[in-house]
């Protein structure tokens, strides 16, 4: 895809997990575990019964937590505290991230299907916290998580984004549908997983990479301005 789809873009929205940091820190591994073994708990079943669950309310309904609110009526405050509750020793400091995100000119927004004390301690832990304007979190959304339209467009009012002015990452494919069909560019961070590739549309993706550091460096040394 040319840079030109690029050009004129200023605001850079970001997803969290395995998008900020590399998905080889395993970092929502841990999550992933803890949110099966509550799944298991909560609804007594054996942990093979409990992460096929998992997955299935994970694709019918964007998160776990959302199928586990409709289907088992579980607190959501409870959920998100438990899972979230992991070792951040994996990730630490990116500097070369953190050069990339201070050279573009322009807004830098988290959104995220996590809750905002958990995205503030990633993004504490890679030393890039203070770089962004806000967080539009699972509660933001009023608990509906992407990919479902309604919540990009809470987030585009909320901070008051054009969307043909907006570039969104993201490691989960599927969730840059919407961004794109709402006038944003879309650059897939390919993590290898078959989660993240789950409903590959091509015309939806403008660009890919492995690494986003990489990927930003040589988009604000190349895109025509």
């Amino acid at each position: 895809m040319s840079d030109v789809v690029f050009a004129n873009r200023d605001t850079y929205v970001f997803d969290l997990d395995n998008t900020l940091y590399p998905a080889e820190s395993n970092l929502f591994a841990q999550v992933d575990v803890k949110i099966g073994k509550y799944v298991q708990d909560a609804l007594n079943l054996d942990a093979t019964a409990a992460r096929t669950l998992q997955k299935k309310y994970l694709v019918d309904h964007g998160t776990t937590l959302k199928g586990l609110m409709i289907n088992h009526d579980i607190d959501p405050y409870h959920y998100l505290a438990d899972v979230h509750d992991i070792d951040m020793s994996p990730i630490s400091k990116d500097t070369g991230l953190r050069r990339s995100l201070e050279s573009i000119d322009g807004r830098r927004i988290v959104f995220t299907n996590a809750d905002t004390p958990y995205a503030e301690q990633v993004l504490d832990r890679l030393g890039i916290g203070d770089l962004f304007e806000g967080i539009f979190d699972i509660h933001s959304a009023g608990l509906d998580p992407k990919p479902k339209p309604h919540v990009y467009d809470s987030f585009l009012r909320q901070f008051d984004v054009d969307p043909s002015r907006a570039i969104m990452f993201e490691d989960m494919v599927r969730n840059l549908v919407p961004a794109h069909d709402l006038g944003m560019a879309t650059v897939w961070i390919n993590t290898g997983s078959v989660w993240g590739e789950a409903g590959y549309d091509a015309s939806k993706v403008h660009a890919e990479t492995n690494a986003l550091s990489s990927w930003l460096e040589n988009h604000l040394d190349t895109t025509p301005k």
